[in-house]
Protein backbone atom coordinates (compact mmCIF):
# COMPACT_ATOMS: atom_id res chain seq x y z
CA UNK A 1 0.00 0.00 0.00
CA UNK A 2 1.55 3.31 -1.10
CA UNK A 3 0.11 6.29 0.76
CA UNK A 4 2.02 9.59 0.81
CA UNK A 5 1.44 12.83 2.63
CA UNK A 6 1.59 15.89 0.38
CA UNK A 7 3.03 19.32 1.33
CA UNK A 8 -0.48 20.73 1.68
CA UNK A 9 -1.34 18.15 4.34
CA UNK A 10 -3.54 15.92 2.15
CA UNK A 11 -2.74 12.32 1.23
CA UNK A 12 -2.41 10.43 -2.06
CA UNK A 13 -2.59 6.71 -2.71
CA UNK A 14 -1.06 4.75 -5.58
CA UNK A 15 -1.15 1.01 -6.17
CA UNK A 16 -1.50 -1.80 -8.69
CA UNK A 17 -4.05 -4.61 -8.53
CA UNK A 18 -5.94 -7.01 -10.77
CA UNK A 19 -9.54 -6.56 -11.88
CA UNK A 20 -12.12 -9.36 -12.03
CA UNK A 21 -10.85 -10.45 -15.48
CA UNK A 22 -7.27 -10.72 -14.15
CA UNK A 23 -5.96 -7.61 -15.91
CA UNK A 24 -3.40 -5.37 -14.21
CA UNK A 25 -4.81 -2.02 -13.11
CA UNK A 26 -2.84 1.03 -11.96
CA UNK A 27 -4.67 3.47 -9.69
CA UNK A 28 -3.70 6.88 -8.36
CA UNK A 29 -5.96 9.14 -6.29
CA UNK A 30 -5.29 12.33 -4.33
CA UNK A 31 -7.04 14.66 -1.94
CA UNK A 32 -7.64 12.43 1.09
CA UNK A 33 -7.91 14.21 4.44
CA UNK A 34 -6.07 11.47 6.35
CA UNK A 35 -3.86 8.42 5.86
CA UNK A 36 -6.64 6.18 7.19
CA UNK A 37 -9.09 7.56 4.62
CA UNK A 38 -6.63 6.86 1.78
CA UNK A 39 -5.95 3.33 3.01
CA UNK A 40 -9.67 2.62 3.35
CA UNK A 41 -10.29 3.79 -0.21
CA UNK A 42 -7.58 1.44 -1.52
CA UNK A 43 -9.03 -1.51 0.42
CA UNK A 44 -12.54 -0.79 -0.82
CA UNK A 45 -11.38 -0.45 -4.41
CA UNK A 46 -9.47 -3.73 -4.37
CA UNK A 47 -12.38 -5.55 -2.74
CA UNK A 48 -14.90 -4.23 -5.24
CA UNK A 49 -12.84 -4.64 -8.42
CA UNK A 50 -11.55 -8.03 -7.39
CA UNK A 51 -15.07 -8.91 -6.18
CA UNK A 52 -13.80 -9.96 -2.79
CA UNK A 53 -16.37 -10.35 -0.05
CA UNK A 54 -14.36 -7.77 1.89
CA UNK A 55 -16.33 -5.19 -0.12
CA UNK A 56 -19.14 -3.20 1.48
CA UNK A 57 -22.73 -4.35 1.09
CA UNK A 58 -23.55 -1.15 -0.85
CA UNK A 59 -20.77 -1.94 -3.34
CA UNK A 60 -22.02 -5.49 -3.80
CA UNK A 61 -25.47 -4.11 -4.61
CA UNK A 62 -23.99 -2.52 -7.74
CA UNK A 63 -22.67 -5.92 -8.81
CA UNK A 64 -25.99 -7.54 -7.97
CA UNK A 65 -27.80 -5.00 -10.15
CA UNK A 66 -25.41 -5.57 -13.07
CA UNK A 67 -26.03 -9.32 -12.81
CA UNK A 68 -29.78 -9.32 -12.28
CA UNK A 69 -31.24 -6.29 -14.05
CA UNK A 70 -30.79 -7.66 -17.62
CA UNK A 71 -32.54 -10.90 -16.63
CA UNK A 72 -35.85 -9.57 -15.29
CA UNK A 73 -38.60 -7.22 -16.41
CA UNK A 74 -38.02 -3.51 -15.99
CA UNK A 75 -41.03 -3.14 -13.73
CA UNK A 76 -39.86 -6.05 -11.56
CA UNK A 77 -36.45 -4.47 -11.14
CA UNK A 78 -38.04 -1.12 -10.25
CA UNK A 79 -39.88 -2.84 -7.39
CA UNK A 80 -36.74 -4.63 -6.22
CA UNK A 81 -34.69 -1.43 -6.39
CA UNK A 82 -37.20 0.45 -4.26
CA UNK A 83 -37.17 -2.27 -1.58
CA UNK A 84 -33.38 -2.45 -1.60
CA UNK A 85 -32.84 1.30 -1.37
CA UNK A 86 -35.46 2.03 1.27
CA UNK A 87 -35.60 -1.13 3.42
CA UNK A 88 -32.28 -2.97 3.08
CA UNK A 89 -29.35 -0.75 2.11
CA UNK A 90 -29.85 1.79 4.93
CA UNK A 91 -29.17 -0.98 7.48
CA UNK A 92 -26.48 -3.10 5.77
CA UNK A 93 -24.91 -0.59 3.36
CA UNK A 94 -21.73 0.28 5.27
CA UNK A 95 -21.10 -3.27 6.53
CA UNK A 96 -18.61 -5.50 4.75
CA UNK A 97 -20.16 -8.58 3.20
CA UNK A 98 -17.83 -10.98 5.00
CA UNK A 99 -18.63 -9.37 8.38
CA UNK A 100 -22.42 -9.72 8.18
CA UNK A 101 -23.72 -12.45 10.48
CA UNK A 102 -27.10 -14.07 11.04
CA UNK A 103 -27.68 -11.98 14.14
CA UNK A 104 -27.35 -8.83 12.00
CA UNK A 105 -30.22 -10.08 9.83
CA UNK A 106 -32.29 -10.85 12.93
CA UNK A 107 -31.73 -7.30 14.22
CA UNK A 108 -32.68 -5.90 10.81
CA UNK A 109 -35.86 -7.99 10.81
CA UNK A 110 -36.78 -6.80 14.30
CA UNK A 111 -36.30 -3.19 13.28
CA UNK A 112 -38.58 -3.61 10.26
CA UNK A 113 -41.26 -5.46 12.21
CA UNK A 114 -41.36 -2.54 14.66
CA UNK A 115 -41.40 0.11 11.90
CA UNK A 116 -44.53 2.03 10.94
CA UNK A 117 -45.83 3.42 7.69
CA UNK A 118 -46.46 7.19 7.43
CA UNK A 119 -50.09 6.52 8.39
CA UNK A 120 -49.00 4.83 11.62
CA UNK A 121 -49.78 1.28 10.50
CA UNK A 122 -47.26 -1.57 10.66
CA UNK A 123 -46.07 -3.24 7.46
CA UNK A 124 -48.30 -6.12 6.40
CA UNK A 125 -47.02 -9.69 6.89
CA UNK A 126 -46.96 -10.28 3.14
CA UNK A 127 -44.89 -7.13 2.52
CA UNK A 128 -42.45 -8.12 5.26
CA UNK A 129 -42.06 -11.52 3.60
CA UNK A 130 -41.39 -9.83 0.25
CA UNK A 131 -38.64 -7.69 1.81
CA UNK A 132 -37.19 -10.73 3.58
CA UNK A 133 -37.10 -12.70 0.34
CA UNK A 134 -35.17 -9.90 -1.32
CA UNK A 135 -32.41 -9.78 1.28
CA UNK A 136 -32.18 -13.59 1.13
CA UNK A 137 -31.83 -13.39 -2.67
CA UNK A 138 -28.92 -10.96 -2.35
CA UNK A 139 -26.98 -13.14 0.08
CA UNK A 140 -27.76 -16.29 -1.91
CA UNK A 141 -26.39 -14.58 -5.03
CA UNK A 142 -23.20 -13.61 -3.19
CA UNK A 143 -22.79 -17.17 -1.91
CA UNK A 144 -23.53 -18.90 -5.20
CA UNK A 145 -21.41 -16.74 -7.50
CA UNK A 146 -18.90 -14.79 -5.41
CA UNK A 147 -17.83 -17.16 -2.66
CA UNK A 148 -19.52 -15.61 0.38
CA UNK A 149 -19.22 -18.04 3.28
CA UNK A 150 -21.06 -18.61 5.45
CA UNK A 151 -24.35 -17.35 4.07
CA UNK A 152 -25.83 -15.33 6.95
CA UNK A 153 -29.38 -15.72 5.64
CA UNK A 154 -29.43 -19.52 5.88
CA UNK A 155 -29.91 -19.83 9.64
CA UNK A 156 -32.41 -17.00 10.09
CA UNK A 157 -36.16 -17.44 10.32
CA UNK A 158 -38.25 -15.68 7.71
CA UNK A 159 -40.30 -12.74 8.85
CA UNK A 160 -43.84 -12.06 7.65
CA UNK A 161 -46.19 -14.46 5.94
CA UNK A 162 -46.47 -15.81 2.41
CA UNK A 163 -50.19 -15.25 2.11
CA UNK A 164 -52.46 -12.58 3.51
CA UNK A 165 -54.54 -13.70 6.45
CA UNK A 166 -57.90 -12.94 4.88
CA UNK A 167 -59.06 -12.72 1.28
CA UNK A 168 -61.42 -9.87 0.41
CA UNK A 169 -63.90 -10.01 -2.43
CA UNK A 170 -67.33 -8.79 -3.46
CA UNK A 171 -70.42 -10.87 -3.98
CA UNK A 172 -72.31 -10.30 -7.21
CA UNK A 173 -74.91 -8.21 -5.37
CA UNK A 174 -72.20 -6.00 -3.87
CA UNK A 175 -70.62 -5.44 -7.26
CA UNK A 176 -73.93 -4.58 -8.90
CA UNK A 177 -74.62 -2.00 -6.18
CA UNK A 178 -71.15 -0.50 -6.68
CA UNK A 179 -71.45 -0.42 -10.47
CA UNK A 180 -74.49 1.88 -10.24
CA UNK A 181 -72.17 4.65 -9.01
CA UNK A 182 -69.98 4.19 -12.11
CA UNK A 183 -72.77 4.69 -14.64
CA UNK A 184 -72.21 8.45 -14.76
CA UNK A 185 -68.69 7.88 -16.14
CA UNK A 186 -68.80 5.47 -19.12
CA UNK A 187 -65.04 4.78 -19.09
CA UNK A 188 -65.04 3.96 -15.37
CA UNK A 189 -68.13 1.80 -15.76
CA UNK A 190 -66.64 -0.29 -18.57
CA UNK A 191 -63.31 -0.68 -16.81
CA UNK A 192 -64.95 -2.11 -13.70
CA UNK A 193 -67.28 -4.25 -15.81
CA UNK A 194 -64.28 -5.87 -17.50
CA UNK A 195 -62.43 -6.32 -14.21
CA UNK A 196 -65.35 -7.99 -12.45
CA UNK A 197 -66.77 -10.12 -15.25
CA UNK A 198 -63.43 -11.35 -16.67
CA UNK A 199 -61.02 -11.29 -13.70
CA UNK A 200 -58.16 -9.67 -15.63
CA UNK A 201 -55.33 -7.91 -13.81
CA UNK A 202 -55.16 -4.11 -13.67
CA UNK A 203 -52.18 -3.93 -16.01
CA UNK A 204 -53.90 -6.25 -18.50
CA UNK A 205 -57.01 -4.07 -18.45
CA UNK A 206 -55.04 -0.87 -19.03
CA UNK A 207 -53.20 -2.41 -22.00
CA UNK A 208 -56.41 -3.33 -23.87
CA UNK A 209 -56.90 -1.91 -27.36
CA UNK A 210 -59.82 -2.27 -29.79
CA UNK A 211 -57.69 -4.94 -31.44
CA UNK A 212 -57.82 -6.94 -28.21
CA UNK A 213 -61.44 -7.87 -28.98
CA UNK A 214 -63.25 -10.02 -31.52
CA UNK A 215 -66.79 -8.94 -30.73
CA UNK A 216 -68.36 -11.35 -33.23
CA UNK A 217 -66.74 -14.30 -31.46
CA UNK A 218 -67.08 -12.61 -28.05
CA UNK A 219 -63.39 -13.06 -27.32
CA UNK A 220 -60.88 -10.86 -25.52
CA UNK A 221 -57.16 -11.41 -26.11
CA UNK A 222 -54.71 -10.78 -23.28
CA UNK A 223 -51.26 -10.23 -24.79
CA UNK A 224 -49.80 -7.26 -22.90
CA UNK A 225 -49.67 -5.40 -19.59
CA UNK A 226 -49.48 -1.64 -18.95
CA UNK A 227 -47.29 0.04 -16.34
CA UNK A 228 -46.46 3.63 -15.45
CA UNK A 229 -42.76 3.78 -14.64
CA UNK A 230 -40.62 6.84 -14.11
CA UNK A 231 -43.20 9.15 -15.66
CA UNK A 232 -43.55 7.13 -18.86
CA UNK A 233 -45.97 4.58 -20.24
CA UNK A 234 -44.58 1.07 -20.51
CA UNK A 235 -46.18 -1.89 -22.28
CA UNK A 236 -44.71 -5.29 -21.39
CA UNK A 237 -45.60 -8.94 -21.77
CA UNK A 238 -48.17 -10.21 -19.26
CA UNK A 239 -47.03 -11.41 -15.84
CA UNK A 240 -46.36 -15.06 -16.80
CA UNK A 241 -46.41 -17.13 -20.03
CA UNK A 242 -49.79 -18.60 -19.03
CA UNK A 243 -51.14 -15.06 -18.70
CA UNK A 244 -51.20 -14.80 -22.51
CA UNK A 245 -54.69 -16.12 -23.09
CA UNK A 246 -58.05 -15.77 -24.81
CA UNK A 247 -61.04 -15.01 -22.59
CA UNK A 248 -64.60 -15.59 -23.69
CA UNK A 249 -66.79 -12.68 -22.63
CA UNK A 250 -70.56 -12.62 -22.00
CA UNK A 251 -72.77 -11.05 -24.64
CA UNK A 252 -73.77 -8.07 -22.50
CA UNK A 253 -70.09 -7.19 -21.97
CA UNK A 254 -69.45 -7.43 -25.69
CA UNK A 255 -72.31 -4.98 -26.26
CA UNK A 256 -70.84 -2.59 -23.68
CA UNK A 257 -67.42 -2.69 -25.34
CA UNK A 258 -68.98 -2.10 -28.76
CA UNK A 259 -71.00 0.87 -27.49
CA UNK A 260 -67.94 2.40 -25.82
CA UNK A 261 -65.89 2.15 -29.02
CA UNK A 262 -68.73 3.65 -31.07
CA UNK A 263 -68.88 6.58 -28.66
CA UNK A 264 -65.09 7.03 -28.90
CA UNK A 265 -64.31 6.71 -32.64
CA UNK A 266 -60.96 8.45 -32.21
CA UNK A 267 -59.39 5.42 -30.51
CA UNK A 268 -57.15 3.69 -33.04
CA UNK A 269 -57.15 -0.07 -33.46
CA UNK A 270 -53.83 -0.40 -31.61
CA UNK A 271 -54.31 2.45 -29.14
CA UNK A 272 -55.08 1.93 -25.47
CA UNK A 273 -58.81 2.12 -24.82
CA UNK A 274 -58.36 3.46 -21.30
CA UNK A 275 -55.66 6.14 -21.27
CA UNK A 276 -55.36 6.38 -17.53
CA UNK A 277 -53.48 4.68 -14.69
CA UNK A 278 -54.03 2.45 -11.67
CA UNK A 279 -54.34 5.56 -9.50
CA UNK A 280 -57.49 6.56 -11.38
CA UNK A 281 -58.99 3.13 -10.74
CA UNK A 282 -58.21 3.39 -7.03
CA UNK A 283 -59.80 6.85 -6.92
CA UNK A 284 -62.95 5.59 -8.63
CA UNK A 285 -63.09 2.60 -6.29
CA UNK A 286 -62.98 4.96 -3.30
CA UNK A 287 -65.67 7.21 -4.82
CA UNK A 288 -68.01 4.34 -5.67
CA UNK A 289 -67.71 2.71 -2.26
CA UNK A 290 -68.37 6.00 -0.47
CA UNK A 291 -71.41 6.65 -2.64
CA UNK A 292 -72.98 3.19 -2.35
CA UNK A 293 -71.83 2.00 1.09
CA UNK A 294 -70.25 -1.15 -0.37
CA UNK A 295 -67.16 -2.22 1.60
CA UNK A 296 -63.94 -1.05 0.03
CA UNK A 297 -61.60 -3.66 -1.41
CA UNK A 298 -58.43 -3.45 -3.48
CA UNK A 299 -58.68 -3.33 -7.27
CA UNK A 300 -56.86 -6.68 -7.35
CA UNK A 301 -59.59 -8.13 -5.14
CA UNK A 302 -61.98 -7.86 -8.09
CA UNK A 303 -59.94 -10.73 -9.51
CA UNK A 304 -60.68 -12.73 -6.36
CA UNK A 305 -64.32 -11.71 -6.72
CA UNK A 306 -64.46 -13.16 -10.23
CA UNK A 307 -62.94 -16.45 -9.08
CA UNK A 308 -65.43 -16.59 -6.21
CA UNK A 309 -68.28 -16.03 -8.65
CA UNK A 310 -67.10 -18.83 -10.95
CA UNK A 311 -66.66 -21.25 -8.03
CA UNK A 312 -70.16 -20.41 -6.83
CA UNK A 313 -71.45 -21.17 -10.35
CA UNK A 314 -69.89 -24.64 -10.17
CA UNK A 315 -66.91 -24.38 -12.52
CA UNK A 316 -63.83 -26.55 -11.95
CA UNK A 317 -60.43 -25.34 -10.79
CA UNK A 318 -58.95 -26.28 -14.19
CA UNK A 319 -61.50 -24.24 -16.16
CA UNK A 320 -61.07 -21.24 -13.84
CA UNK A 321 -57.28 -21.45 -14.01
CA UNK A 322 -57.30 -21.29 -17.81
CA UNK A 323 -59.47 -18.19 -17.70
CA UNK A 324 -57.33 -16.48 -15.05
CA UNK A 325 -53.94 -17.39 -16.53
CA UNK A 326 -52.98 -19.57 -13.54
CA UNK A 327 -52.10 -23.19 -12.90
CA UNK A 328 -55.01 -25.29 -11.65
CA UNK A 329 -53.02 -26.15 -8.52
CA UNK A 330 -52.72 -22.43 -7.72
CA UNK A 331 -56.49 -22.00 -7.90
CA UNK A 332 -57.12 -25.10 -5.80
CA UNK A 333 -54.62 -24.08 -3.11
CA UNK A 334 -55.51 -20.40 -2.85
CA UNK A 335 -59.28 -20.72 -3.10
CA UNK A 336 -59.75 -24.13 -1.48
CA UNK A 337 -61.96 -22.68 1.26
CA UNK A 338 -64.41 -21.41 -1.36
CA UNK A 339 -64.94 -24.74 -3.12
CA UNK A 340 -67.89 -26.75 -1.77
CA UNK A 341 -67.01 -29.69 0.45
CA UNK A 342 -68.00 -32.72 -1.62
CA UNK A 343 -66.57 -35.38 0.69
CA UNK A 344 -69.99 -36.29 2.11
CA UNK A 345 -71.45 -36.46 -1.41
CA UNK A 346 -68.61 -38.78 -2.45
CA UNK A 347 -69.19 -41.08 0.52
CA UNK A 348 -72.94 -41.18 -0.17
CA UNK A 349 -72.33 -42.00 -3.84
CA UNK A 350 -69.95 -44.82 -2.91
CA UNK A 351 -72.49 -46.15 -0.41
CA UNK A 352 -75.15 -46.13 -3.09
CA UNK A 353 -72.80 -47.74 -5.60
CA UNK A 354 -72.08 -50.71 -3.34
CA UNK A 355 -75.74 -51.06 -2.45
CA UNK A 356 -76.66 -51.29 -6.13
CA UNK A 357 -74.43 -54.37 -6.43
CA UNK A 358 -76.64 -56.46 -4.13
Amino acid sequence: MSVKEMPNGTFTVQFRCKDKEGNDVHKFKRGFASRAEAEAWESDYKATRGQSMAMKFSDFLKIYEDDMRPRIRETTWATKRHIIRTKIEPFFGRMRMEDIRSIDIVRWQNKLMEAKRPNGEAYSPTYLRTINNQVTAIFNHATRYYGLYPNPAVKTMKMGAKEAGEMSFWTKDEYLRFSEAMLEKPMSYLMFEILYWTGVREGELLALTPGSFDLKRLEMYITASYHRLGGRDLITDPKTPKSVRTIKIPGFLGDEVEEYLEDNPGIGQDERMFKTTKYYLAHEMKRGCAQTGVKRIRIHDLRHSHVSLLIDMGFSALAIAERMGHEATDITFRYAHLFPNVQEEMAAALESSKGDAF
